[in-house]
């Protein structure tokens, strides 16, 4: 059983469980926590073995970082770098944590 905190978004099932288990909703899954259509869209092999793996470090980090990019654009503009982690998490708590952490 997979545990859903309160508040948290439903997404229906896009990977028939391959990833996560489910096959009801999609969970956030890994050490990124990348719910399975996220991972089927920014998914890379940071390890470079050839698979991407949504459990393997290297490929979520990498996988992780595409896709702030990818919807933050330039990520050394401060609207930029705002706009990609409220896409990852749009919570104001969760944004001015991460701002605290990497100015640090």
């Amino acid at each position: 059983m997979v545990f859903r905190p309160p508040g948290t978004a439903k997404f229906t099932d896009t990977d028939h469980g391959q990833h996560d288990g489910g096959t009801t909703w999609d969970h956030a899954v890994g050490p990124m926590q990348f719910i399975p259509s996220t991972w089927a869209r920014a998914g890379q092999g940071g390890n470079k073995d050839g698979a991407l793996d949504i459990h393997q470090i290297d490929d979520a980090a990498l996988a992780a970082a595409m896709h702030l990019r990818d919807v933050g654009g330039d990520l050394s503009l401060a609207q930029h770098w705002i706009t990609a982690i409220s896409a990852y998490n749009d919570s104001v708590d969760y944004n001015n944590k991460v701002a605290d952490a990497a100015n640090q």
